[in-house]
């Protein structure tokens, strides 16, 4: 089944709802059990993961999205949770103790690290942060008390495109974990199991919901055991995404395929006119032919999702905060993945500790929705004008 089909069809079950489309919303807390017998083997093999026994365990809305995700991606099993932050805390969490060390590359997005940094710190465990084009020499950094590497690709807000291919074969020769952050490839543009990840790690608030809307997580892993252990995990900690938020999910994903070809195509268009413009000194998007992490998103992702930077020939702020507030259709406002266009501005020097940020020029990261490619370019016309008139 083409990806594309399995958004329509995957996660829906007519004949099991009355003929109904979708599937329904089912608010439970409460599951009654028709004999004692059933009730004392409500944990027992597959039920404990499966099975519909208590409202944090999962309803049949929620083992819908988590049995899409799942075969969307190629994995064993998948959990969804209440926000893409706690999918990477709770993946994390699933594998770790008191004294272990985890690697993490330079270039994550910015609450994974402060969780490293504060949560994990706090339980004793260390984190490594490596150069995210660090490849197979990320052997130089395995300590014996090393256990998983985490990847984000391309890297928060700088866009770096790791060779998760080379990372996780060098990584299993230590018999390592490899978890990634897949929110940016998505399960249509990047095939985590296909290239040697363990462990999936989805923000369904961007792309999959589409709304702008919700906040959700999904854990996929690529075995039964990975996904046992991670489900245990969130079980224990009492986390699961609200019914609703899983309806709204699904829903979104039906469209997902249709509206990420039009936002990568958009920009596309816009990413190639921002690259003449005076204003801008480079953009960072790797679908771009002399973006430097082109030759590994050619090789190991079939598109693009519509996220990317540019760096700007000023330092100033101020001609920066000129440009963004005058805006008509880029908002100011974190997230992405949504319908609507954003425009923030970026500073990763503050965060960056293993490779510095010492790029001259301020760096906007930008999100393309679903409007007019030629309305957006008229409204960074504007913006440009304003940027160009403001004191430097």
């Amino acid at each position: 089944m083409k990806d594309d089909t399995a958004l329509v069809h995957l996660g829906r079950e007519p004949e099991k709802h009355q003929g109904i489309v979708n599937p329904p919303v089912y608010h439970a807390s409460t599951v009654l059990f028709p004999t004692v017998e059933d009730y004392l083997n409500r944990s027992k093999g597959d039920r404990k993961y499966r099975g519909i026994r208590y409202g944090t365990n999962g309803t049949p809305t929620t083992f819908a999205l988590a049995d899409t995700v799942a075969d969307l991606e190629g994995g064993g099993g998948a959990i969804v949770v209440s926000s893409g932050l706690s999918a990477i805390t709770l993946a994390i969490l699933a594998f770790v103790k008191q004294g272990d060390n985890i690697l993490v590359c330079d270039s994550v997005y910015g609450p994974t690290r402060a969780f490293c940094d504060t949560v994990l710190t706090r339980y004793g465990i260390e984190t490594t942060y490596y150069d995210p084009l660090i490849g197979n020499d990320i052997s130089l950094l395995f300590k014996e008390n090393t256990r998983l590497v985490f990847t984000e690709s391309p890297g928060s807000m700088t866009f770096e495109v790791q060779d998760i291919p080379a990372i996780s074969s060098t990584a299993h020769n230590r018999d390592l974990m490899v978890m990634m952050d897949n929110t940016w490839g998505t399960p249509l543009y990047f095939k985590p199991f296909d290239h040697g990840v363990d462990v999936s790690i989805q923000a369904g608030t961007k792309y999959m919901s589409g709304g702008s809307d919700l906040v959700i997580g999904i854990i996929t892993a690529k075995t039964e055991s990975l996904f046992r252990n991670i489900k245990d995990t969130t079980m224990a900690f009492g986390e699961i995404a609200a019914p609703d938020d899983c309806y709204l999910t699904l829903r979104g994903l039906r469209s997902m395929g249709a509206r990420l070809r039009q936002q990568q195509a958009a920009a596309m268009k816009i990413a190639e006119w921002l690259q003449k413009r005076p204003e801008v000194k480079r953009v960072l998007y790797p679908p771009l032919s002399d973006d430097p992490g082109h030759a590994l998103w050619k090789r190991d992702f079939t598109g693009a999702c519509s996220l990317f930077g540019l760096v700007l020939n000023t330092d100033s702020l101020a001609a920066v905060s000129r440009m963004l507030d005058g805006y008509r259709y880029f908002r100011i406002g974190s997230s992405w993945g949504g319908f609507e266009s954003l425009a923030i501005p970026a500073n990763p020097a503050i965060t960056r500790t293993t490779v510095p940020w010492t790029e001259k020029g301020y760096l906007v990261r930008i999100h393309i929705g679903l409007e007019d490619p030629d309305d957006l370019i008229q409204d960074l016309v504007d913006g440009f004008s304003r940027l160009n008139k403001a004191p430097q």
